[in-house]
């Protein structure tokens, strides 16, 4: 590769030197330190803010002095020790916190890595809580994160492949997955997304999802977005592919379904037909959280008479009262809940617990009683509102909530109708929709009802001998006869 001449050190350590502070914009925090050795002019270049200041005394500065006749990387470890022969590399060093050495005569830089550790703890998701199971969560390293992951995978083939993106921050990516299990296309079909992202800035995974996603017009994730190394384990194990990147706490995993989005760790740390049980109750509320408002407009609208006469009559004395129909209702309550919600999250979280709970109820009371909204109402969006946040994926919750808007307005322009209408167009989105080339409501929309097994309900881990045909891996048998100690075991 060509160099550029006023790229090159001029071996003129106040030159280079310059060359360095005019290349990072004369930067306050960029330090320099000048000090003899042996007739030597010696000048250490580094930013204060991304280097440890004892590591450099006693790792750079020590070593050093210590050795006044000897070469500098012989003075020093040679595995924090790496040689450039350009200033523009030399900054590149200086930014991920490295320490360059300067010398009279010299045209090698020496860099030497002297970074500082600011990252947190490795605390519990925030968002991903579990009854059973690990506690570790990811954090904003992304050493740390592919540390967790190798830790709980002590494996030859668990291969990590990182990418730089992002013209300006340089986002460092890390692409993981099993070399002897995942599909090899979806691996290169992963690599060419991220290649050709031109980007100046790259802030998190959130970024890179919508830069490689199938249908960035869907309502729909299509990358399963994590906080638990050991959800990541998991599926990479059935040979999915994850990917990290620096300063983001979370994973995405891909292919996925879109029932991968409905399914928690929860489900394999608890017995398999408790997790079968809870994961029902989840699909369950997907129907509630999309469709009760909706159904609730449709029937006070255009289907009275389908309710019980009991049930009539309450609900008519409930609306009498209010002087606009359904809809503007539960778009009052459902946007009353959205705006609690989003200042619930603003704050700080002593308040925000107090402004959910009082402005829920306190609001909820006022407005019934002020007649602007029917007490049947109030319930009907406190159901929905709890069924929407059972999702355990905060994208997929999301989605619903917003989806509900457009099954209300369907309802209240065509009745019961538009629900049916609204449901179908929903399904063939959904059946059109792909996750890397796996389609995204399978096993319904491909008819593999083997696939089941992991999907709408938990089985067995016995009974699952076959990894998920959606993740598309090399090798399909996971497990087998690990209960053949029982002479009368009925696995077949």
């Amino acid at each position: 590769m060509s160099r550029r001449l006023s790229d090159i050190p001029t071996g003129s350590v106040e030159r280079d030197a310059a060359a360095i502070q005019e290349l990072l914009q004369y930067s306050d925090d960029l330090q320099i330190q000048d000090f003899g050795r042996d007739c030597e002019q010696v000048k250490l270049m580094f930013f204060d803010t991304l280097t440890d200041s004892q590591s450099i005394h006693e790792q750079v500065l020590q070593p050093i002095l210590q050795k006044p006749g000897a070469a500098i990387a012989d003075c020093l470890p040679a595995a924090s020790v790496s040689t450039v022969q350009t200033l523009s590399e030399a900054t590149s060093y200086l930014l991920k916190g490295y320490v360059i050495v300067l010398l009279t005569g010299q045209q090698d830089i020496v860099c030497i890595a002297a970074k500082s550790s600011f990252t947190r703890s490795v605390d519990e998701p925030v968002n991903e809580k579990v009854v059973r199971g690990a506690h570790d969560g990811f954090i904003e390293n992304l050493n740390v994160n592919v540390h967790l992951v190798r830790k709980m995978i002590e494996n030859r083939q668990l291969t990590v492949t990182y990418y730089t993106i992002g013209r300006e921050t340089q986002t460092r990516v890390a692409l993981l997955y099993m070399n002897n299990l995942a599909n090899k296309q979806v691996v290169q079909e992963m690599e060419k997304r991220i290649q050709a992202i031109h980007a100046d800035s790259i802030l998190g995974t959130n970024f890179i999802e919508e830069y490689v996603e199938d249908t960035p017009y869907s309502p729909f994730p299509q990358l399963l977005s994590t906080e638990r190394p050991d959800r990541v384990t998991a599926n990479l194990m059935e040979g999915r592919v994850a990917l990290l990147a620096s300063g983001a706490p979370t994973a995405l995993i891909f292919p996925v379904t879109f029932f991968a989005f409905y399914q928690s760790p929860d489900d394999y740390n608890s017995r398999w037909f408790a997790g079968t049980f809870f994961r029902l109750i989840r699909l369950i509320s997907f129907f509630i959280a999309i469709s009760f408002p909706a159904i609730y407009i449709a029937t006070v609208a255009f289907r009275f008479e389908i309710l019980p006469s009991d049930l009539i009559i309450a609900i008519k004395q409930s609306i009498d009262k209010v002087p606009y129909p359904p809809l503007v209702e539960a778009f009052i309550m459902e946007i009353t809940i959205e705006l609690i919600r989003e200042a619930g999250i603003r704050l700080p979280s002593p308040l925000g617990q107090t402004i959910g709970v009082i402005g829920g109820i306190v609001i909820g009371q006022a407005v019934v009683q002020a007649s602007l909204v029917s007490n049947i109402m109030v319930i009907v969006v406190a159901i929905t509102a709890i069924a929407a946040y059972v999702v355990p994926s905060n994208e997929m919750g999301t989605a619903v909530r917003l989806l509900r808007f457009g099954f209300m307005i369907s309802a209240a322009t065509l009745g019961l109708l538009g629900i049916v209408l609204s449901f179908t167009l929903l399904l063939i989105h959904l059946c059109a929709l792909e996750s890397f080339g796996t389609p995204y409501f399978a096993p319904l929309s491909t008819g593999k009802w083997r696939n089941l097994k992991d999907t709408i309900v938990r089985f067995p881990m016995w009974k699952m001998s076959s990894r998920p045909v959606d993740a598309t891996p090399q090798r399909n048998t996971q497990e087998t006869i690990s209960r053949g100690w029982q002479p009368d075991d009925s696995r077949e």
